[in-house]
């Protein structure tokens, strides 16, 4: 048995979508300033200061030929983040056909999206405080600040779109 479509989130929670959108257009705008604020100086023998942001320092792998390195960190705090934001914004609106799709799909996007941002830079940035934490001085900056305030406002975002999709789900069972 064929099951009907589901009417959009967006069509049945036309205020709480309007919410969303919002918090994730800010998301969108402190996840651009977090990558290109500094982020962390790191200061060597009192003589050396480099300052990075996180733009910066994909540019800097790149220049240096750390492909994989420049991949790995672009694809998971940069590319990654983008989609997600780009498909959450899109999941409110769409009008879903298979019942279980979204659920699925939002769902994948709560439980693996959290990789794509906060664990593997936060780890990075530690592990350059640890390593570097001997031979030179590692100031941690506002971009960090904003790059963490990105990953738990799209965190949350993909819950309240969790929610909704359930309560749209619930109400088209019902």
């Amino acid at each position: 048995m064929i099951e009907p479509a589901l009417p959009s989130i967006a069509d049945r929670f036309p205020r709480r979508v309007l919410a969303v959108r919002l918090l994730l257009l800010g998301t969108l705008a402190l996840l651009l300033a977090g990558l290109f604020a500094p982020i962390i100086t790191l200061e060597k023998l009192l003589f050396v200061r480099n300052t990075f942001s996180l733009a910066s320092g994909l540019v800097q792998l790149l220049g240096e030929g750390q492909v994989l390195v420049f991949l790995l960190v672009g694809g998971f705090s940069v590319l990654l983040p983008l989609a997600k934001l780009v498909m959450l914004f899109l999941f409110v609106g769409r009008h879903w056909a298979d019942r279980t799709r979204l659920r699925r799909y939002v769902g994948w996007m709560h439980r693996y999206g959290r990789w794509s941002m906060l664990d593997v830079f936060v780890v990075a940035v530690l592990v350059a405080t640890i390593k570097l934490g001997a031979v030179a001085n590692v100031q941690v900056h506002y971009g960090l600040y904003l790059f963490a305030a990105a990953v738990l406002l799209t965190m949350a975002a993909t819950a309240w779109v969790m929610r909704l999709a359930d309560a749209l789900e619930r109400e088209a069972g019902a």
